[in-house]
């Protein structure tokens, strides 16, 4: 059905393979015929595009996309907005034919098909990653998925949707944190932990790997912890589907 193209954090990260083995779980429960790439997929390389490594863009682009030739992807689903963004305007540039779409529009549609166990009482706030929202349109699939769950009371922040404010991570951020905290008063991460908290949610949840890792550092360094828990919607349908 679809090569998911799981992208660096989701493999390396402790807390995006946390998600991804979520989300892996998701896909087996629904009987979904996918394939990985394993150590043949390398990064999507658009943090590195925008941070000026066109090059190396290139390089890695035009391997990703001999793969998906190799093995006749029609479709390829990533966890990664910043890989979906890459994949779905600079990748058929370069040749690329393959539909790239994120997991939440992949799993949205079949919400009817998934026999939540678990009633989980948790106020929910989540925010919109810039590459998923602003950037490709996608506003309503992981709402969708959020509410579908039993006990959940999803509240909006202030901002959000095609207002969301960022994270930070995008572009190279991801790598700055430490430069822009001897330089600004306050990280968009550690804005954003406080824009939630004052929804009074118990839960951040997130559909970006970038952002569970910066948000739970955040929480932490803005004394926040305890008080609000950072999940992936992955996790959150996992947990409520009892896998």
């Amino acid at each position: 059905d679809i090569l998911w193209f799981v992208e660096c954090y989701p493999a390396y990260h402790h807390r995006g393979k946390d998600a991804a083995a979520a989300l892996a779980k998701i896909l087996n429960m629904l009987k979904v015929d996918y394939g990985i790439l394993g150590i043949e997929e390398k990064c999507s390389c658009d943090s590195q595009r925008l941070a000026g490594e066109k090059g190396l863009f290139e390089e890695f682009a035009e391997h990703n996309i001999g793969l998906f030739r190799k093995y006749k992807a029609k479709t390829v689903m990533t966890m990664d907005p910043h890989a979906l963004n890459a994949m779905k305007h600079e990748y058929p540039k370069l040749g690329s034919k393959s539909k790239v779409i994120h997991y939440t529009t992949y799993l949205a549609p079949m919400i009817d098909k998934m026999d939540f166990k678990n009633k989980l009482d948790y106020k929910v706030t989540f925010h919109d990653p810039c590459y998923l929202g602003r950037h490709n349109g996608e506003f309503e699939a992981p709402r969708q998925l959020i509410e579908a769950i039993p006990g959940i009371e999803l509240t909006e922040m202030g901002r959000c949707k095609q207002q969301s404010y960022c994270c930070g991570g995008g572009g190279g951020g991801m790598w700055l944190d430490g430069f822009m905290s001897d330089h600004i008063n306050e990280r968009l991460s550690e804005n954003r932990v406080r824009e939630a908290v004052e929804t009074g949610a118990d839960v951040l949840a997130v559909c970006c790997p970038y952002e569970v890792s910066r948000f739970e550092d955040a929480v932490k360094s803005t004394g926040n912890e305890g008080k609000l828990l950072v999940k992936d919607i992955s996790e959150l349908l996992a947990e409520a589907l009892g896998l």
